[in-house]
């Protein structure tokens, strides 16, 4: 940074030496009078003269002197006192010089990124204490920003030495926590070419791709796991990026499968089953392999036939008896009662939560007057008992309480 700032005022001092220098020059210089070109034509015609008289070319030297005389005597000027130009002051070009020096300024202020420059600088100075907190197990951990730093502190020392495997890791594994798919695939790239059998840089690369949103990407993922997978296919890892990348492409056996491969290769008591078990379930639904369901049965009241808004909706949800947020939710605008519909892990509430993998359920129904998802006071609302459920239950449900 020091030698940019030395160039940019070498530059300017430039154009100022050559904006003064031209100033300085113009005021040196003293106009030749009409008088003294007269005299320099004269005496210059005398000597030619001269000449054509010694070789023979002219006869009579004399007619020709008073015609030149004649001619210089014609040509003096009415006033022989011309008004000499009054010279340029050096300090005119003071103003010019401080607009050069404004204007530049101005310029570089608003289209040279000054603050960026800064900023990257205090990256530079920042980037070896980034990395250190990075790479100690006992520091404290690197916020987002930070992060965001340190990636781009690596990006600039990896330019002057590309050749260093472990930072371009480090720089693919920032851009993956960052979410930045064009980081994270250059850098592993790079990596691999330094290291192409490195079974976990093909793992992360493949992970990448898999979580990009370019369906070229998860094809390229896909051809690598595959490749990868007659190799060593009981790689818990890789069986998990493949059921993932899958599962993306709808391809929804070959995810059920590789989910299931894994259940045979993790430990008894592993906390990794149930969310591999909730992923099979979820796959099962998308693909319409899912015969799980709750089937439901809602009537009214007699007083609350009476008082049914014009404009309300009505609201179910379901639980597990245990947490107060609901396994799965369905909207629906009034309409006749009773009424008969079903529920499936479609109404799932967030993935790792289906209904299908709940034991017990309990359902509430609410009437909202005015189609608020918040209770308010004078809903009408109904509740079941909490009830075991294998799959294939059916609850019948009554509104017949009003809300507080």
């Amino acid at each position: 940074m020091t030698l940019f700032w030395i160039t940019l005022t070498g530059l300017l001092l430039a154009a100022l030496l050559l904006l003064l220098t031209a100033g300085w020059r113009s005021d040196r210089q003293s106009p030749v009078d009409r008088d003294t070109l007269n005299k320099i034509f004269y005496r210059q015609r005398l000597n030619e003269l001269d000449q054509d008289e010694a070789q023979g070319v002219i006869a009579a030297r004399q007619p020709m002197v008073q015609e030149l005389q004649q001619t210089l005597l014609t040509d003096i000027p009415t006033s022989s006192s011309p008004t000499p130009a009054r010279p340029l002051s050096r300090w005119a070009l003071l103003p010019g010089a401080l607009l050069l020096v404004a204007i530049s300024l101005g310029c570089y202020l608003k289209t040279g990124g000054l603050p960026g420059l800064i900023a990257w600088q205090q990256v530079q100075d920042d980037y070896p204490t980034l990395r250190a907190r990075l790479l100690d197990p006992q520091a404290k951990p690197l916020t987002l920003e930070e992060l965001a730093r340190l990636g781009l502190g690596l990006r600039t020392a990896l330019q002057q030495d590309g050749s260093q495997l472990h930072d371009w890791l480090i720089l693919g594994r920032i851009g993956m926590v960052l979410n930045n798919r064009d980081t994270a695939i250059e850098a592993f790239q790079r990596a691999l070419q330094l290291a192409p059998d490195n079974e976990e840089i093909k793992l992360s690369y493949a992970e990448v791709l898999t979580r990009s949103s370019d369906p070229q990407d998860n094809r390229e993922a896909q051809a690598m796991l595959n490749a990868m997978q007659r190799h060593d296919p009981a790689n818990l890892r890789l069986l998990s990026l493949v059921a993932f990348n899958a599962f993306e492409q709808q391809q929804y056996p070959r995810a059920i499968e590789a989910w299931q491969t894994m259940l045979t290769q993790l430990p008894t008591n592993d906390p990794r089953i149930a969310q591999v078990q909730r992923s099979i379930q979820q796959a099962k639904t998308a693909a319409g392999l899912q015969s799980s369901q709750l089937s439901l049965s809602i009537t009214l009241a007699a007083p609350v036939e009476k008082m049914l808004p014009p404009d309300g909706v009505m609201y179910i949800s379901v639980s597990d008896g245990v947490s107060p947020v609901p396994v799965a939710v369905k909207k629906l605008p009034l309409s006749h009662f009773p009424l008969s519909l079903t529920l499936d892990d479609s109404n799932a509430m967030m993935p790792d939560r289906l209904l299908s993998a709940q034991h017990q359920v309990k359902v509430r129904v609410r009437i909202a007057r005015d189609g608020s998802a918040t209770p308010r006071s004078g809903d009408w609302f109904g509740e079941s008992a909490l009830t075991p459920f294998d799959g294939h239950q059916h609850l019948t449900v009554e509104i017949n309480q009003q809300q507080p």
